[in-house]
């Protein structure tokens, strides 16, 4: 396992996400606890000792099965990271008996990473209000009382909104988040953010380094200028190569779903690997005729599900919509995948209230691309 600095620490290079746990069925809220304790244990034992968890993953059955995996271990031997829930605004307010919660269901007495979860335009104006909400005071005296070693943040906002985040608070701040890769470097202009968190001198996480599936999910014709370079290497590969090459760059997030992912990318993060200047611009022109052909850029975080009065499978449904704008010439997939689900589920049953949006860390406009999947799809 490749390690890098941060403020004397060796941390891995590949961080365990448990955003994507392996779940029973189908249902995201039932993690298979077995299976993830046999994860837990091959990423332990092969080097990887920084955990990624949050409040809303898994419905709040991450940070309890992940809790009971790492409570095996001596607590030195890894490094745990949580975050304060602020996608969902009516959670401010509310940080001391979420923090709480959170200890208890990790079963430790302290975060050695802890951030503000999901900073956007959605939300910052009450990170901002310290005096009103307290959020930043409070979660500034747990670092004071040891309960938090690095205090940092989590951005999927825009760089203004990133901007305002770091002149109230850069200074109290270790550490950021952010979700980078090939697709988003301008997509979601990930290029400024890197740069301006190199200037302050502030460790960078990667979130999204797949870019929820969709960079390894790509057909011989996305392949091909790729494997003219490197003939033998696969999607994966190429898309962490691209992250780890990126001067500042810490450890990398990935969200594993079972055991052949993890081996995988345990043996990717054994080995160092730097692209060439031809391989980056290669990557960089797959990325941006990839946000060109996709509908909305939704990473399956599953936010939106939770708020949802009539229980759409909002990251599926978003998905076969992104299919189908995307592949015209298979154009018959969106629709037998709608047929197999009852009438209630389809896109046209949502009732666009815009509770999902509300907690949208893409900032998606969920009940417009609905509305028009659903006239896409004849409903």
């Amino acid at each position: 396992m490749q390690y890098y600095d941060f403020n004397g620490l060796q941390l891995s290079a590949l961080g365990f996400g448990a955003m994507r746990l392996p779940v029973i069925d189908g249902d995201d809220a039932r993690v298979d606890e077995p299976l993830t304790l046999q994860m837990v244990e091959y990423a332990h034992d092969h080097g990887i000792n920084y955990y990624d968890t949050a409040w809303g993953y898994h419905g709040g059955n991450s940070e309890r099965v992940l809790g009971r995996a790492l409570a095996r271990y001596p607590r030195e031997s890894f490094y745990l990271a949580d975050k304060f829930p602020g996608y969902d605004v009516s959670n401010f307010g509310k940080h001391e008996q979420i923090f709480a919660e959170q200890l208890e269901r990790c079963g430790v007495d302290y975060f050695d990473f802890y951030l503000m979860h999901n900073v956007c335009e959605l939300n910052i104006e009450q990170y901002l209000d310290d005096e009103k909400f307290g959020t930043l005071s409070f979660f500034r005296r747990q670092v004071e009382e040891g309960r938090i070693k690095h205090l940092g943040f989590s951005v999927h906002g825009n760089l203004e909104t990133f901007m305002r985040f770091l002149e109230a608070y850069g200074d109290i701040v270790e550490f950021c988040q952010i979700q980078l890769n090939y697709m988003d470097w301008d997509f979601q202009n990930a290029r400024g953010k890197v740069e301006e968190l190199r200037r302050r001198g502030l460790a960078i996480m990667v979130m999204e380094p797949l870019r929820g599936g969709i960079l390894i999910s790509l057909d011989d014709e996305d392949m091909r200028p790729l494997r003219a370079l490197r003939p033998d290497a696969n999607a994966i590969e190429w898309a962490f190569a691209y992250v780890r090459g990126i001067q500042g760059v810490g450890t990398v997030l990935s969200g594993m779903s079972n055991m052949e992912q993890l081996r995988e990318n345990v043996a990717l993060f054994e080995r160092e690997d730097e692209l060439s200047a031809d391989e980056e611009a290669a990557l960089l022109a797959l990325g941006r005729k990839l946000a060109s052909a996709k509908g909305v850029p939704c990473t399956a975080c599953h936010y939106c599900v939770s708020h949802c009065p009539i229980e759409l499978d909002i990251p599926r449904l978003l998905e076969l919509y992104n299919e189908h704008l995307s592949r015209p010439d298979f154009a018959f997939i969106a629709p037998m995948a709608l047929g197999a689900m009852p009438a209630d589920k389809h896109p046209s049953a949502c009732i666009g209230c815009g509770a999902c949006a509300s907690v949208c860390p893409q900032q998606i406009d969920i009940p417009e691309a609905l509305a028009d999947f659903a006239r896409l799809m004849g409903e």
